[in-house]
């Protein structure tokens, strides 16, 4: 059964390069960032894993934990950690999924026949503290992901999971935000927003944003 927004995301128990994992126990009260990548010893996930290695950073900042995944066994990917390491100079401290019965993989929907009966998608994964999934992002398997635009798409998530607004295309933190359509009493648009806005159309009225 296809996953959608707002689903509780599967729990599972598999086993990977730190142990052992129980999802739903490891991730605890944090956000969760899981992906998966075709195959180990590729180039383009290569880069992609030394790149959320060195995002460590970033995703502590936003209680975020990473994890990622492929059809590999254990042995694989523990040699291979040390190839990313070597050649995109980070450490990686994030465990990676070794899924060689393709349980979790079925799970979330990651092995799309169109494009390989065996390896799975770029899929990506938001899931929030209550496990409940967030995004969802799909890539080919030629095109590496754009974890600057997961990082900010986690931010808007934890805004608007803080304060009643949207945010707008291409916004980014610290850039005016969307009071939504469902808020239209005037006292309370006073009390919410003390900051004001200002509205082009009555249907677009913009403030700044809140914890700023």
């Amino acid at each position: 059964m296809a996953l959608h927004l707002g689903d509780t995301a599967p729990d599972f128990e598999q086993n990977s390069s730190a142990g052992e994992i129980r999802f739903h126990e490891w991730a605890g009260d944090s956000w969760v960032v899981l992906f998966s990548h075709p195959a180990d010893f590729t180039p383009v996930c290569t880069t992609e894993l030394g790149l959320t290695a060195r995002l460590k950073p970033e995703f502590d900042r936003r209680n975020v934990k990473a994890i990622a995944l492929s059809v590999d066994p254990v042995e694989r990917h523990s040699a291979w950690i040390r190839d990313i390491e070597e050649t995109q100079r980070t450490v990686v401290d994030f465990p990676i999924i070794a899924d060689a019965d393709r349980k979790v993989a079925v799970l979330y929907d990651m092995i799309h026949p169109n494009q390989s009966d065996t390896a799975t998608v770029r899929s990506l994964f938001i899931i929030d503290p209550k496990k409940k999934v967030r995004l969802m992002l799909t890539y080919p398997m030629s095109t590496g992901r754009n974890f600057t635009e997961v990082l900010r798409v986690i931010d808007a998530l934890q805004l608007t999971d803080g304060y009643t607004v949207a945010t707008p295309g291409n916004w980014h933190d610290g850039d005016d935000v969307i009071i939504p359509l469902s808020v239209q009493d005037e006292a309370l648009i006073r009390q919410k927003y003390p900051k004001g806005y200002q509205a082009p159309k009555p249907y677009l009225r913009l403030t700044p944003q809140p914890n700023r």
